[in-house]
């Protein structure tokens, strides 16, 4: 017979609330380690500042991590081991540092560090052999046994480093990860968790997949582009046409598509958070690059929580001229294509969340899409003349954590 002591009943509850909801804030204010699970899919630094303000109010944020960038010094890591790309994991990784008094600045210090561009290479090479050998200042002041830990995967990355790679404005705490990942047989997981405990990281930060796979896109005038780094326009001339499909590919000199699933370990994650945002950020190669791995869209599908779309501001080179509306469809297109059967569009995407009167997007709420999914436009102040055109991190961070 079952024990009633441990048998459940899962119900859902509808409720109004209030946003921002200051009995909220300041329960998490007081007590983050109880913090709310919110769940972010994104890439870049376009939510870092939103992850500073975020770990003051709660401990058990979720970031899931695009590995796709093919430009700056992840470039020139991927092309000299073949691996994922870990510049996005490591600055989210510092965004959510303790940088209390309790937490570690000489470790949080030296993995943003960058060698200097303007020496030569012997030069470069001295300084990382001096850390390797725990003599650089800036190991110094680490004391064991994590030192120690940081020595040892600065000697796995200098050991498999080629003899050519260029050290010049490379970040150590990217070689400090790739160390850790050639010695964990080619796993993220185990490194980035170390990381975490290093520099006391005050959330969960894993990527999407741990694979080496580039990002592909077809355009609206039939070109083809591959690479993470030709989407974003930061690298090289913005885009002239819309992208109309985004895949995966296997290599980035060759066209090879690929399917990949979601692995089991954040599909777990995905089904425990509490509320699921789709931020701002890339629309394409920070956000739908998220959506791609199959089962993304099953996994959310699969939890009850709000689920909030916090739409770009001011002007995204990936979206060109693309309304509210018509990133609300490219959004549920590439939700719906990770689910085994279509699934209903209130369990994949329930609010938007803009302010209209001071931001640059406005909402049609009469357009026959947010009926017909039931979306309720949340319109709400987000943007200060100091933040303009961006959101205030303050003010999003405090509308997110009301909803959750």
């Amino acid at each position: 017979m079952d024990d009633p002591s441990t048998s459940y009943t899962k119900i859902r509850v509808t409720r109004s609330i209030t946003i921002p909801d200051p009995i909220k804030i300041s329960r998490y204010r007081r007590l983050p380690e109880l913090g709310p699970r919110v769940l972010f899919f994104s890439g870049g630094t376009a939510l870092n500042s939103v992850s500073r303000v975020l770990k003051n109010y709660t401990h058990n944020s979720i970031h899931l991590v695009t590995p796709f960038d093919s430009g700056g010094s992840s470039a020139k890591l991927r092309k000299a081991f073949n691996m994922p790309s870990i510049g996005d994991l490591r600055s989210r990784l510092m965004a959510l540092a303790d940088e209390s008094v309790t937490g570690h600045p000489e470790i949080y210090k030296l993995f943003t560090y960058r060698f200097p561009t303007d020496l030569k290479r012997a030069e470069l090479l001295k300084q990382l052999e001096m850390m390797i050998r725990g003599r650089h200042p800036m190991i110094d002041s680490v004391s064991n046994p994590m030192r120690r830990i940081i020595r040892n995967l600065l000697g796995c990355f200098y050991d498999a480093m080629p003899v050519d790679f260029n050290l010049n404005g490379a970040s150590i705490g990217n070689l400090i990860l790739t160390g850790g990942y050639l010695n964990n047989h080619e796993h993220l997981d185990p490194v980035i968790f170390l990381f975490e405990k290093l520099v006391g990281v005050q959330g969960t930060v894993r990527a999407i997949v741990n694979a080496d796979y580039h990002l592909a896109a077809e355009l609206a005038d039939g070109q083809r582009v591959i690479g993470q780094h030709l989407l974003t326009g930061k690298e090289v001339a913005p885009l002239a046409s819309n992208v109309t499909d985004l895949f995966l590919s296997k290599s980035l000199d060759d066209y090879q598509p690929v399917r990949v699933k979601l692995r089991k370990k954040n599909q777990r994650l995905i089904e425990q958070a509490e509320l699921i945002c789709y931020p701002p950020g890339s629309f394409y190669s920070s956000l739908i690059a998220n959506l791609l791995p199959q089962g993304v869209g099953a996994s959310i599908t699969a939890n009850d929580c709000p689920k909030v779309f916090v739409p770009n501001q001011g002007d995204d080179p990936e979206q060109i001229d693309m309304s509210l509306n018509q990133s609300l469809q490219q959004l549920m297109r590439y939700l719906q294509a990770g689910t085994s059967q279509t699934a209903e569009p209130e369990r994949l995407l329930n609010f938007v969340l803009l302010d209209s009167r001071h931001g640059t997007v406005s909402a049609d709420q009469k357009h026959e899409l947010w009926k017909a999914w039931g979306i309720q436009l949340i319109d709400v102040p987000l943007i200060t003349p100091e933040s303009a055109p961006n959101y205030d991190a303050n003010l999003l961070v405090s509308a997110l954590l009301s909803l959750a």
